[in-house]
C-alpha cells in the first residue's frame, strides 16, 4: 500500500513539475487578427520600449471565444504604456473554470502590462482563456495605436 502512494505522489511531482516547465517554455502567439471594437481615447501617445505607439484613454476589445465563455478585456493606457487590463467577460458558469480563470487571469493581466502588447505566452491549463485574452487584448491595443 505504502508503495502505491509513494509511486502516486511521485507521478504527480513528475506532472506539476512539468507542467511549470511547459508553461515558461511555451512558444509566444503570434498576434491575431483584431476585430472591431469600442473605444474612448484621448490624442496623447508615446512609444512603448517595443516601439509601438498608443494614445491615451480607455479602449474596449472584441470578444472572443474561449470554449466555455467568452472573454472581454479592456485596456487603459496612460503615458502611451498600458497601465491596467479588466476582465468584462470571462469563463465563469462551471466551478472549474472559476477556478482556473482565477489563477490565470492576473498572470495574463501581468505579463500583458509587463510586455506592453497582447504578445503574451499561453497558460497551461487555460489555453482557450489565454488565446481568446490576446485576441481581444490585440483589438483593443490596435484602436490605441497612434
Amino acid at each position: 500500500m505504502f508503495k502505491k502512494i509513494a509511486v502516486g505522489l511521485g507521478v504527480f511531482g513528475v506532472f506539476v513539475l512539468y507542467s511549470l516547465l511547459i508553461r515558461h517554455q511555451s512558444p509566444v502567439l503570434s498576434k491575431p487578427q483584431a476585430s472591431a471594437a469600442t473605444t474612448t481615447g484621448g490624442a496623447t501617445g508615446s512609444t512603448t520600449a517595443s516601439g509601438v505607439t498608443y494614445k491615451d484613454g480607455n479602449y474596449t476589445g472584441s470578444v472572443s471565444n474561449a470554449y466555455y465563455g467568452n472573454v472581454q478585456v479592456s485596456a487603459t493606457i496612460s503615458g502611451g504604456k498600458i497601465t491596467t487590463i479588466n476582465f468584462l467577460q470571462y469563463p465563469n458558469t462551471h466551478s472549474t473554470s472559476v477556478a482556473i480563470n482565477q489563477q490565470a487571469m492576473p498572470y495574463l493581466q501581468q505579463e500583458a502590462i509587463s510586455a506592453q502588447s497582447a504578445n503574451v505566452q499561453v497558460i497551461s491549463g487555460a489555453t482557450y482563456t489565454s488565446q481568446a485574452f490576446t485576441q481581444s487584448l490585440d483589438a483593443a491595443l490596435t484602436q490605441a495605436k497612434g
